[in-house]
């Protein structure tokens, strides 16, 4: 008899078409479900015939409570090595094997400089007045090359952050609570003294921090306050490294002249939450990971994690 596999919160209905998954034809059922189920008894009754569970990033949470009702359980995949909403010890403790897949670090940095640029050149609002025959022209564009680019967080994605901010000839600067004088310099970029002064120094910021319970809300009123009135903040991180409430007020007062959000404490984004509306956001649905080259690697390594698993020597363990 097949084993029973679904793959979670595939919103483009792209899983099955990013990999081949023939080579589990004839062993695993594979159904895909492409709406994002946020009621527990839904979702639950949609998967709780499943020995095999593909989930994308933080899309659904797979915690203690979800696990206890799904007794099949056996094999649970995540896209990328890390998942903060998946409780990697309660799944062990129950017999359940978790693996990951590899994830490029391309995709977000391209998406970081999608956003900056967009803002910078104020992209939606000329391209909606140019569509919806507005004014020719009616925003003056802020400069790269000259600026001071701040980014907290010179890891993997901060670091190619900081190549490209470089090629347009801006001043680079980071900060992190361990970056060293040395780390900072092998990327051509100056390590800030302290986070406040970092955002005080900064035209635009850019967040690429881990999010943990040392590293949430990171960014708060002060840090927001300190900004220049003309400066942006670009998150593509974790919404958790900033205080929600602080940004708000900060967009809505003008202490800082936007932002560029491509991650949310709630997703998919409440319709009527403000960050919808704010004229100075530019805000993307979490498309940071969402391309091509990543789904490739997602679901192509989500089959061969399927059939380690089933060969009886899982690759790419968790935990």
């Amino acid at each position: 008899m097949k084993l029973r596999c679904a793959v979670l919160d595939d919103y483009q209905g792209a899983a099955l078409t990013s990999a081949d998954w023939t080579p589990l034809a004839d062993r695993v059922d594979v159904r895909v479900l492409r709406e994002h189920l946020t009621d527990r008894d839904a979702l639950v009754t949609a998967v709780e015939d499943c020995e095999i569970l593909v989930v994308m990033r933080e899309r659904t949470p797979v915690d203690a409570g979800l696990l206890d009702r799904l007794p099949r359980l056996r094999l649970l995949i995540t896209s990328g090595m890390r998942n903060a909403s998946v409780d990697v010890a309660a799944a062990r403790a129950r017999g359940v094997t978790v693996c990951g897949t590899a994830s490029s670090s391309e995709p977000p940095t391209e998406l970081t400089w999608a956003l900056l640029l967009g803002l910078a050149r104020h992209v939606p609002a000329e391209a909606r007045a140019l569509r919806e025959g507005g004014p020719w022209q009616s925003t003056v564009g802020a400069d790269l090359a000259g600026r001071t680019l701040g980014l907290v967080g010179l890891g993997k994605i901060g670091a190619r952050v900081a190549r490209i901010g470089l090629a347009f000839g801006m001043d680079v600067r980071a900060w992190s609570p361990n970056l060293t004088e040395e780390r900072a310099a092998e990327h051509g970029v100056r390590r800030a003294e302290d986070k406040r002064q970092l955002f005080t120094d900064s035209d635009f910021v850019s967040l690429h921090m881990v999010l943990s319970d040392r590293t949430r809300g990171l960014v708060g009123e002060p840090e927001l306050r300190a900004m220049r009135p003309h400066a942006y903040l670009v998150n593509t991180s974790r919404a958790g490294l900033v205080d929600g409430g602080a940004l708000l007020r900060a967009l809505r007062e003008g202490w800082i002249a936007g932002a560029g959000l491509d991650v949310f404490e709630t997703e998919p984004l409440p319709a009527d939450d403000p960050l919808r509306s704010l004229p100075n956001v530019l805000a993307l649905p979490h498309l940071g990971y969402v391309t091509e080259g990543n789904y490739g690697r997602y679901f192509g390594q989500a089959v061969e994690d399927v059939e380690a698993f089933l060969a009886g020597a899982p690759v790419r363990e968790l935990g």
